[in-house]
């Protein structure tokens, strides 16, 4: 995976990044979901290198190969401002002041966050399989609980340590012929870590309270955000079924929202890389 990619440790302020990184031109950066790693995007991130960018892909935040500061008790060293930190560093330490930036299922948060707080250093943002999650606690239903039950699962102490423990690879399953071998056996090392399971836990926790919050205060003092945004979601998953026309809903956080479905199931990039890097690179290429 990778090929002609540089990889490294970074050092931010609480973490330790581990990245990837190649390409010359505009600078995107791309951050992976639940519970994968960076080498989720081994099949689009080459393909932005060819395409032109400059593209830097990191694990988030206790995921895959970075570390996490130890659990406090309000859960904020997971917040998506926290991590958001981590990649501007990220950015920051590799020598660019500015990026545009592209996150798919809890990497989405991290790169709304990053957009929210920092609009002088996100020129442009690409949300995939996402609406904010006070919106999806908005429009709660029995159907969202049962189908997203892991959201509150999840954010319940220590239960779902031991039970992930107990067989991660039951838990997490996933087809190496899907996913690509490399990608499924880093994927597979990750979850057999324990610190990894509960940072990735832990981001759950921080979702529902400290990042809810976050999201809350910006909803109330009207904060928006003014770089343009892509939202992008699989049509062959339930964030529309569940929840209505994405772009119905991210005019209300945006300035300027376009968006389209991609025809693949939840792991897009994994799934569609082709139609996913299309879709970027164009959006990209335009701001």
């Amino acid at each position: 995976m990778f090929e002609g990619f540089t990889v490294e440790d970074v050092a931010t302020p609480e973490a330790r990044i581990h990245v990837r990184h190649a390409g010359d031109g505009p600078v995107v950066v791309l951050l992976h979901g639940h519970p994968r790693t960076g080498a989720t995007w081994h099949r689009v991130a080459p393909a932005l290198v060819d395409a032109g960018f400059r593209v830097i892909v990191p694990d988030l935040r206790g995921y895959g190969r970075s570390t996490a500061p130890v659990p406090r008790p309000d859960h904020s060293q997971a917040s998506k401002r926290a991590m958001a930190s981590d990649v501007l560093a990220v950015a920051r330490a590799l020598g660019h002041s500015s990026f545009a930036v592209a996150g798919h299922d809890r990497g989405s948060y991290v790169a709304f966050r990053l957009a929210m707080d920092h609009p002088e250093a996100v020129r442009a943002v690409a949300l995939l399989d996402s609406i904010p999650i006070v919106e999806h606690l908005d429009r709660m239903t029995p159907e969202f609980a049962t189908a997203w039950y892991h959201w509150f699962f999840f954010a319940q102490p220590g239960i779902p340590e031991r039970v992930i423990g107990a067989d991660p690879d039951a838990w997490y399953g996933g087809d190496p012929a899907t996913m690509g071998p490399e990608n499924f056996a880093e994927r597979r090392d990750a979850i057999h870590r324990p610190e990894v399971v509960r940072a990735m836990l832990e981001d759950y926790r921080a979702g529902l309270t400290v990042d809810r919050a976050d999201e809350e205060a910006d909803r109330a003092a009207g904060r928006r955000l003014t770089q343009p945004l892509l939202a992008l979601w699989s049509s062959r998953d339930d964030l529309e079924e569940l929840f209505g026309d994405p772009l119905a809903i991210w005019p209300a956080w945006a300035d300027d929202v376009t968006g389209h479905p991609i025809d693949s199931g939840h792991h897009m990039a994994e799934e569609a890389p082709d139609d996913l890097t299309a879709a970027l690179a164009a959006f990209f290429r335009a701001q």
